[in-house]
């Protein structure tokens, strides 16, 4: 997943291989350690490459480099992930149904389980968002899409905040957003990111698809509250979605939505009102969009070619420069559905970090430097 609006928001065992640039070190931690629960898949990936011009990635590390406990239930990913992009920070998050939240470290040698709360670790956590209160405080939101809740951590995993389902009683900004909850519609939160004190929630499991907003009206404790604005909706016209996937927060100035079915990602301001939209390759199915130094990476459920697997592209300006093939090009053979890839720098060196959905698989790809 993301961006994070305020500041673009397992031990283990042998390394497989390390990152050719440096960062700084982990924390420590307590975490269990990590087992090869499932066959590596490292032999398939040896020596592929995938992208075109600067934009050309290998395979870094496969699952093999996640905690037993994630192994063991990782067929059944359906999330996302959030990097912590403040100064000296780097850390990525990410939920695993059965297994809870894991962190991977600054410079991506290590997973670990972080102590996860029941009521989050035994349903599915769809994406990851990383923000911060206006004192810096950092939290993180999860939106559980079959629970109906948007869930809040602390970075230790600790839930301090349940945002739970419109009863319609609120008012939401929309008439017909209110009587959808008033006459009992279902709330299937699938993203969710942060601007300036408020939460944007997108719901495109629903026939609602509407992006709904929550303001922070508490932080000791925290406390968050619907707002009376939603925007998007379900459609085909200009800012209406066909299922309002991702929610990306970019450069603390717009907000924009991941539309699968229409192969586009729609950009609104803050208060709702449609700005653009960002078309991708006709037939390609985007879930989120995330960006880091003038680039952005696409996870998409599906390529044009329904026959192969799904890409992960590579945008510099609105231009697709690289499409990376994990399934086709790199020997992962999980990846036939991309969900969620986030793009993370360290030093001179661009990596993505991959998730992919029926079946789950996860993977870090590194990209190759003259």
């Amino acid at each position: 997943m993301k961006c994070p609006s305020t500041f673009l928001t397992l031990v283990m065992g042998t390394a497989l291989l390390a990152p050719t640039a440096e960062a700084h070190s982990p924390h420590r931690s307590t975490a269990r350690e990590t087992h090869r629960a499932r066959p590596s898949q490292r032999g398939a990936t040896e020596g592929l490459v995938s992208g075109q011009g600067e934009m050309k990635f290998r395979v870094l590390y496969t699952s093999d480099r996640l905690p037993a406990e994630a192994q063991a239930v990782l067929e059944a990913a359906h999330g996302g992930f959030a990097v912590d992009h403040r100064p000296g920070r780097g850390e990525t998050y990410f939920a695993l149904p059965g297994a809870g939240i894991l962190q991977i470290s600054p410079d991506l040698h290590t997973i670990r389980l972080i102590e996860t709360d029941p009521t989050l670790r035994d349903t599915n956590l769809h994406n990851t968002t990383l923000w911060q209160t206006e004192d810096g405080t950092p939290y993180l939101s999860f939106p559980a899409n079959d629970a109906g809740r948007v869930f809040t951590t602390t970075l230790a995993g600790r839930l301090i905040h349940t945002l739970e389902a419109p009863t319609g009683a609120e008012d939401l900004g929309r008439s017909q957003v209110n009587d959808y909850f008033k006459n009992g519609g279902r709330f299937t939160p699938t993203d969710v990111d942060h601007l300036g004190g408020w939460l944007y929630v997108t719901t495109g499991y629903s026939d609602l698809d509407w992006v709904l907003t929550a303001r922070v009206t508490g932080r000791s404790p925290l406390a968050l509250t619907w707002h009376d604005l939603a925007f998007g909706g379900r459609g085909t016209g200009p800012g209406q979605l066909g299922t309002g996937h991702g929610v990306t927060v970019v450069d603390g100035t717009r907000v924009e939505v991941a539309d699968r079915p229409h192969a586009e990602v729609d950009r609104f301001t803050r208060y709702g009102h449609y700005l653009s939209t960002l078309e991708l390759p006709a037939g390609s199915f985007p879930c989120d969009i995330d960006y880091v130094d003038g680039y952005a990476v696409v996870g998409a459920l599906h390529g044009p070619d329904r026959e192969k697997g799904a890409p992960i592209y590579v945008l510099s300006g609105d231009r697709v420069v690289s499409e990376v093939w994990p399934k086709e090009e790199l020997g992962l053979d999980r990846f036939q559905h991309i969900h969620n890839a986030v793009l993370k720098r360290i030093g001179d060196r661009f990596y993505i970090i991959a998730q992919s959905w029926n079946p789950g698989d996860f993977a870090i790809l590194e990209q190759l430097k003259d």
